[in-house]
């Protein structure tokens, strides 16, 4: 059965840091290119990190949070990680994990909500 339960949303001030969970259900987990997402009020879903199989586990960022974000997975837990530093508050929305190739049609988890305060 597929599962993904994010967790680790908190509200937080700018300039702070989370860390975020993505516990998944083998079915989705192995053997698959991981990514968090994050969809902000009024906005549509967006990805903003990846972390592919092989290669030492390459990493992706989107330009927005490059260089304060890192995601990282954890393979004997089948969990993917998000932390999150130097917080700002336009990265204030709810964040999904999923597959790289996720698309809206998808089983989607509920997400966890982060805000950042000014």
């Amino acid at each position: 059965q597929a599962q993904l339960v994010e967790s680790g949303g908190d509200l937080v001030q700018a300039g702070g840091s989370l860390r975020l969970s993505c516990t998944v259900s083998e079915t989705i987990f192995s053997r698959r290119h991981m990514a968090w997402y994050r969809q902000a009020p009024g906005k549509q879903r967006e990805r903003v990190a990846g972390i592919f199989i092989g290669g030492g586990g390459a990493t992706n960022y989107s330009d927005s949070v490059k260089g304060r974000f890192t995601i990282s997975r954890d393979n004997a837990k089948n969990t993917v990680y998000l932390q999150m530093n130097s917080l700002k508050p336009e990265d204030t929305a709810v964040y999904y994990c999923n597959t790289w190739s996720a698309t809206q049609s998808d089983y989607w988890g509920q997400g966890t909500q982060v805000t950042v305060s000014s």
